[in-house]
């Protein structure tokens, strides 16, 4: 029997597919939350296995606030995945971070409004700590990735995860670089939290496009400037994926891996069966005690 893939890595805007996969396969998967973006490709990169999963759909078909989050993580789940590579296009908020570079962010702060952004409810409370949201060995993967690649890779700072699908106002990016902020997008903050809660490790590489709005003297972002620097980073991106994957420990040490051990706080002869059943890949462990 193949191994399971251990790694997954959600490309975003500009990365659909994962160049240097061998023995791939696409697998479709169906979850208590409904149909995940796009199947997932599993294959085999650089000797290991990963779970290569399109987050807006191969074609660019849905909206940020369209994402099916839970879907996504459950399905990369569900193949074995314990640690995820996330790749999204950013906006800068500081001029240190220009259009080409890479920044490993390490907090998030919640500007949207219309998500779904855990696996509890329906009967099931529960609670996971999410002080440090980003795991600190994938995080380091991605930094040593980027050093070896020759790039631009800042590891740490905060990403801003706006609703969108429109881009900041003036105001709006003024007020996040008076927070210290250090990039904007619009996907990955309900991905980190749904991995926590999945006990997966989780940190994504940021590639910035534009310097938002707030820049003088810089144009107003367009997605035409977007496209451009993201076709030029797409090489790039793919190359520290694949140098990140080769880095990563074969075998968990860090806590992310029990990070729902106490997490539900309901009396478990009060959770409804089918709410049980909906999560007993994610909790069965926890579930039967």
């Amino acid at each position: 029997m193949r191994e399971q893939a251990k790694i997954g890595i959600i490309g975003g805007s500009g990365l659909y597919a994962m160049p240097g996969l061998t023995e791939v396969e696409e697998q479709h998967v169906s979850t208590p939350w409904g149909e995940p973006s796009d199947p997932l490709v599993l294959g085999t990169l650089d000797g290991r296995r990963v779970a290569f999963l399109a987050r807006h759909g191969r074609g660019h078909r849905l909206l940020p606030s369209e994402l099916p989050f839970r879907a996504n993580i459950y399905a990369l789940k569900s193949v074995g995945v314990e640690q995820i590579l996330s790749v999204s296009a950013v906006g800068s908020l500081k001029e240190e971070h220009k259009p080409t570079d890479f920044v490993i962010p390490e907090q998030f702060i919640d500007r949207t409004f219309a998500r779904a952004g855990t696996f509890f409810g329906d009967g099931v409370v529960g609670h996971v700590a999410f002080g440090d949201p980003v795991c600190g060995v994938v995080a380091r993967a991605l930094e040593q990735a980027c050093a070896q690649a020759e790039v631009a890779g800042k590891r740490g700072g905060t990403y801003v995860c706006m609703e969108g699908p429109q881009f900041s106002t003036r105001a709006e990016s003024n007020l996040y670089r008076s927070w210290g902020a250090d990039v904007i997008g619009m996907t990955n903050l309900q991905e980190a939290k749904l991995a926590r809660e999945a006990e997966i490790c989780y940190a994504t590489l940021a590639m910035v496009t534009d310097y938002d709005c707030w820049r003088a003297g810089h144009d107003d972002v367009t997605v035409e400037q977007v496209m451009a620097v993201m076709h030029a980073n797409t090489a790039n991106a793919s190359q520290v994926v694949r140098g990140a994957v080769g880095l990563l420990p074969r075998e968990r040490a860090c806590g992310c891996a029990t990070a729902a051990q106490f997490a539900i706080m309901t009396s478990r002869d009060a959770i409804p069966s089918a709410t049980r059943e909906k999560l007993a890949l994610l909790y069965g462990k926890y579930l039967s005690a």
